[in-house]
């Protein structure tokens, strides 16, 4: 047949595994620029969908009805702009063309601005689930020409992940807001995930726990967050190497790697002028990573520490506690950033249908989300989750058990950078009094910046030196 509803380039396993699941309600032509990967896609993947391959792109637009709808599957940068100019001879006013990648949100300005010069409609559509989410359900998030939208709503429905509450899928505002809420998912996805890794460093190395106790002790935890990072930690933590019969995990190098947007979510708030520390804090811990050959040169020119005696029945449960203020308050922080950029950009952001369309099919979907919904449900000009009902009582519950968990950490000479951070965060924000007084007194000193007071409007300078 002709007439495809709706074409996809780029047949990578995210794409290959999201034209599957498109397939199961639209007829769809797909292409990539390797001709080899269409035709094994095709004869390897492809049973009963009505899926056409085409092998080059004037066959794969003419395939498609009009106005045709064109999703990427592809890397993010250079090579969005070059698909998209080689799409350009064959279009006409109105198509539409669709960025499922994790472009940077200014690119996705800029091709928005340029295309709809040529009448051409874009949206930049932030995809979270991995290659299962793509083919099971992911949770996707749009935003940009609200009229594209429209006319693809429901094929996007029909492959987003579903919960009770509705498929986890809805615009979310205008130009970039998409990729820019699906960046900001993966900066909580940085510092969540270092918080987890911190949490079984310490499990390891302090309580001298062994992978499979690791494991078996988050599946537990996991029956109160219902996380999807906790419950691949648990499973992770069991797997077996087949080719030596130790724990995966034991094996595998300390060396983590970075797609970047983790670090544009860093950049971002910075240039925004919001503190996210936990999510900066996973950020650097990538990079320090990184440095594996320093690092073990460096260890060593250092004593190794002793080991503190620790009651592991007594710190287990302050390790949970810990563990859940520093993912509340990456949440809090992330939305934070979403609530300046959305006065910056004018996004007209709707903060509980963010945490709606997160709770299913999203690498940091959580039992939390819920939570997260309700209290901007009940408070929508919230100014931040950590003051909200659903979380309040909880947090100051939690950071009761850190004090000790930290002193531990110190003997042991552990670092834990994204749980002070988050720790750090929340004791910074519910203080009326930060010494910031001293760094303008400073400021001024060497600089006459000038200062305010406490006890009266208006600028002031000192001839502070004598």
């Amino acid at each position: 047949m002709d007439n495809y509803q709706f074409g996809l380039i780029g047949l990578s396993v995210m794409g290959q595994n999201l034209a599957l699941n498109i397939a199961k309600n639209y007829s769809l032509a797909v292409y990539n620029r390797t001709d080899s990967k269409t035709k094994d896609f095709i004869e390897n993947k492809v049973t009963s969908e009505q899926i056409k391959a085409t092998y080059q792109i004037k066959d794969f637009i003419n395939s498609l009805q009009k106005p045709r709808k064109i999703m990427l599957m592809i890397k993010a940068g250079k090579p969005v702009d070059l698909v998209i100019d080689s799409l350009l001879p064959f279009l006409e006013k109105d198509d539409i063309i669709i960025d499922g990648g994790n472009s940077h949100f200014s690119d996705t300005e800029k091709r928005l601005e340029n295309l709809a010069d040529k009448g051409i409609r874009y949206l930049g559509v932030g995809i979270s689930g991995g290659e299962a989410g793509a083919l099971h359900g992911p949770s996707i998030m749009p935003g940009g020409n609200k009229s594209a939208y429209e006319e693809i709503a429901e094929i996007l429905q029909s492959a987003a992940a579903k919960t009770e509450q509705g498929n986890c899928v809805g615009y979310l505002g205008p130009r970039s807001a998409g990729h820019y809420v699906k960046m900001v998912h993966n900066g909580i996805e940085y510092g969540i995930m270092e918080a987890t890794a911190e949490i079984y460093d310490f499990l390891r190395k302090v309580l001298n726990f062994k992978p499979a106790e690791i494991g078996h002790l988050f599946a537990d935890w996991n029956q109160d967050f219902s996380a999807y990072l906790m419950e691949i930690t648990a499973e992770i933590m069991e797997k077996d190497d087949p080719e030596t019969g130790e724990k995966l995990i034991n094996i595998i190098l300390d060396k983590a790697k970075q797609k970047g947007t983790g670090k544009w979510s860093v950049e971002s708030a910075l240039e925004l002028g919001v503190a996210i520390p936990t999510i900066n804090a996973g950020v650097n811990a990538r990079l320090l990573s990184a440095l594996k050959t320093e690092r073990t040169a460096n260890s060593q020119h250092f004593p190794q520490p002793d080991q503190p005696e620790v009651q592991a029945a007594e710190i287990i449960p302050q390790l949970k506690s810990l563990l859940y203020l520093t993912t509340i308050v990456a949440y809090a922080e992330g939305f934070k950033l979403l609530t300046a950029a959305s006065q910056e950009y004018e996004y007209q952001l709707n903060y509980q249908e963010i945490a709606r369309i997160w709770e299913a099919g999203c690498i940091i979907r959580s039992g939390l989300l819920e939570k997260i919904r309700s209290a901007y449900l009940n408070q929508p000009e919230l100014t931040t989750l950590l003051t909200s009902s659903e979380f309040k009582q909880d947090l100051i519950s939690a950071a009761k058990a850190a004090p000790q968990i930290f002193s531990l950490a110190a003997q042991a000479e552990l670092p834990l950078p994204a749980l002070q951070a988050a720790f750090n965060y929340f004791n910074s924000l519910k203080s009326a009094e930060l010494p910031a007084n001293l760094i303008q007194a400073q400021r001024d000193f060497f600089g006459a910046h000038t200062y305010q007071r406490k006890d009266k409007t208006g600028v002031f300078h000192t001839e502070w030196e004598k």
